[in-house]
């Protein structure tokens, strides 16, 4: 048998105009008017095909199918009434803060733009959002969720990989008008570079590829990875950084689409005690699913 499409929010019209017996009875209890109250009541006879009140110069009177719908349409409200009562009380759970740290560029580009989307999805949460790259915070419980460039390797911790950050050289074009364009990576060692202080990393990429750079080939040493960063827009060399930077900024040009930089996974880190936390369940899911498309 096939069912009866109408629209749900007449059905308050119907029922108040049933209990009270007129329209203008009805207006008062809802708050509306009575010629709002007619045209609810005229578009739901229509949407059924059915008459639901005689007109009479008392008012209305409710036909036989009306008293036969109305304990359905009674049933419906108090479903409506449970379902908006479920809902306050989601929302009553995942109120709050939640705490995130993430490394620096995550942090101060990546994340947000998904933040104001979540703002908008989980209105209720706040968000504490702390920039740093070390992974005991969470042990320590300075944070709720951690986004980490390395899986995190303590039992007490659940780890997600949420998707991969893939690295390119890049550089302003200020930089390559004065020092031109590097064809292929043997074109760096002639190059002003962007690297690490103490952290060797860049320079254990080169040495993988065979190339003998030093520190001494970094103009500009830092280990802060957005002074690097910055550091490449202010054009002061060529420095290695994620696409979604360079995707997201039209002042840095990518260069050398050959040369094949080791991406970086990303995991999604909180500690197993607080998983079941409905806001923080609520704020882990949301970039589980958001952090791997902005990627």
């Amino acid at each position: 048998m096939n069912s009866v499409a109408f629209d749900w929010s007449l059905v308050p019209s119907f029922l108040a105009v049933l209990e009270q017996g007129s329209l203008l009875g009805a207006a008062r209890q809802l708050g509306s008017s009575q010629p709002t109250l007619g045209r609810h009541v005229a578009e739901l006879e229509r949407q059924l095909g059915v008459v639901l009140f005689e007109r009479t110069g008392r008012g209305l009177t409710p036909t036989e199918v009306a008293l036969r719908l109305a304990q359905s349409a009674r049933s419906m409200e108090t479903g409506a009434h449970a379902l908006a009562q479920d809902v306050a009380g989601t929302q009553k759970a995942t109120a709050g803060s939640v705490r995130i740290s993430a490394s620096q560029p995550v942090a101060c580009f990546l994340l947000p733009p998904l933040l104001a989307q979540m703002r908008q999805a989980l209105p209720e949460v706040q968000v504490e959002l702390v920039a740093t790259n070390a992974v005991s915070n969470l042990l320590r419980r300075e944070a709720d969720i951690a986004l980490r460039m390395v899986q995190p390797e303590q039992a007490s911790l659940v780890a997600r990989r949420v998707g991969k950050v893939t690295l390119t050289a890049c550089a302003h074009p200020s930089y390559l008008r004065r020092r031109g364009i590097p064809r292929e990576p043997a074109d760096l060692l002639s190059h002003d570079l962007i690297g690490g202080d103490r952290n060797e990393e860049v320079l254990e990429g080169f040495a993988a590829m065979g190339l003998p750079v030093t520190r001494e080939h970094f103009g500009i040493r830092t280990d802060d990875l957005v002074a690097g960063w910055q550091a490449v827009r202010a054009g002061l060399g060529i420095g290695f950084a994620a696409d979604y930077l360079v995707r997201g900024d039209a002042e840095v040009e990518p260069l050398l689409p050959m040369l094949k930089i080791p991406p970086l996974p990303m995991w999604l880190a909180v500690h197993r005690e607080i998983r079941a936390n409905p806001r923080i369940r609520a704020v882990y899911g949301f970039l589980t699913e958001a952090i791997p498309k902005a990627l």
